[in-house]
């Protein structure tokens, strides 16, 4: 195995990464470093986080990011966009070249790729589009066909809209205002353009109500969804437990799964969306939580109790949890 490939396979590292430049995308900044023992390991998908606010600083937490694109054959630079949404990144938009950041990563699942050539819809909310074009590359080195629906409030907060016509085998964009593109959100258009693109398969990254509702869209013509979610971040390594959310496993329990080392990437269809933000009462672990077998043996044991109830569906045992509406990024802050 070559030294290459022994590196791409490896875990993240912890590195000191050098600014090379900071340049303004519309309403967002793009953040160019120069970090090649990320550079080798990164895979669509995947994340860094940074520390921000310098040496004295009372910011402890890190700030994690999607990777937006490597150059491993280019000095090995790692670039990510952002938008200023407090002290944190505010800071990061005003570093400069040759300034040094400590950055950890890359981190996260990353994007599977189809065994075979398949027609893949690439849906992007603001900019959390900003990840798709790295896997749009490895796609195309699959032969697969790629179709691009981009979407956010204004023309300003569409990511990579440019990028997308070029590179796209065709770009479908929305605006809120109507502004660029056809008005409207992309899930108004997510219909037509599966049927015009023939499509096999969704990757998605964006706000959490966005991913909700195109995985349900998708589910209707039995469309797998990998969606990358954009849930807040702490520790970025899966010790904090900040950045949890409901998830289906193959055994069928839910158990609260870590978006920063069980994802960011999950199938669509396995994420309990209008549960995100709570901890459903029959999550592996909840309070008062016990296995379906041992419910229902119980049941047998105490005298009966419909199948319902030993399912854990009956009266009192099923209600649905609030939806969390607040649609926050969380790849920064």
């Amino acid at each position: 195995m070559m030294h290459s490939e022994m590196e791409a396979q490896a875990g993240p590292v912890q590195v000191r990464g050098t600014v090379l430049t900071v340049r303004r995308v519309d309403a967002y900044y793009a953040m160019t470093l120069v970090a090649p023992a990320i550079a080798a390991r990164f895979r669509p998908g995947q994340f860094i986080t940074l520390a921000v606010g310098g040496p004295d600083t009372s910011m402890m937490l890190s700030r994690a990011f999607s990777i937006h694109d490597v150059r491993p054959d280019h000095g090995g630079t790692v670039e990510f966009v952002f938008a200023v949404h407090g002290r944190g990144t505010r800071w990061l938009a005003e570093r400069r070249a040759r300034d040094v950041l400590d950055v950890t990563g890359p981190l996260g699942r990353p994007f599977p790729l189809p065994r075979d050539p398949a027609s893949c819809l690439l849906i992007g909310g603001g900019y959390g589009s900003a990840p798709l074009f790295a896997l749009a590359d490895r796609l195309r080195e699959r032969s697969c066909q790629v179709d691009f629906l981009l979407g956010a409030g204004s023309g300003d907060r569409v990511f990579g809209a440019l990028t997308a016509r070029r590179t796209g085998r065709t770009a479908t964009i929305t605006t809120e205002d109507g502004s660029l593109g056809s008005r409207g959100l992309v899930t108004d258009m997510l219909d037509q353009v599966i049927h015009e693109a023939r499509t096999d398969v969704i990757y998605a990254c964006g706000p959490m109500p966005m991913l909700r509702q195109v995985t349900a869209l998708a589910g209707r013509y039995d469309i797998p969804v990998q969606a990358a979610v954009e849930e807040a971040m702490a520790c970025g390594i899966g010790v904090c437990m900040t950045c949890v959310l409901p998830v289906i496993g193959s055994d069928g329990i839910t158990r609260m799964s870590r978006s920063c080392v069980d994802g960011p990437v999950f199938r669509g269809e396995q994420v309990r969306w209008d549960d995100v933000g709570t901890i459903p009462f029959d999550a592996f672990g909840a309070p008062g939580w016990e296995p379906r077998s041992r419910r229902a043996s119980q049941s047998v044991v105490n005298g009966g109790g419909s199948a319902a109830a030993a399912a854990g569906t009956g009266p009192g045992r099923g209600r649905t949890a609030p939806q969390r509406s607040d649609g926050r990024p969380g790849h920064g802050g």
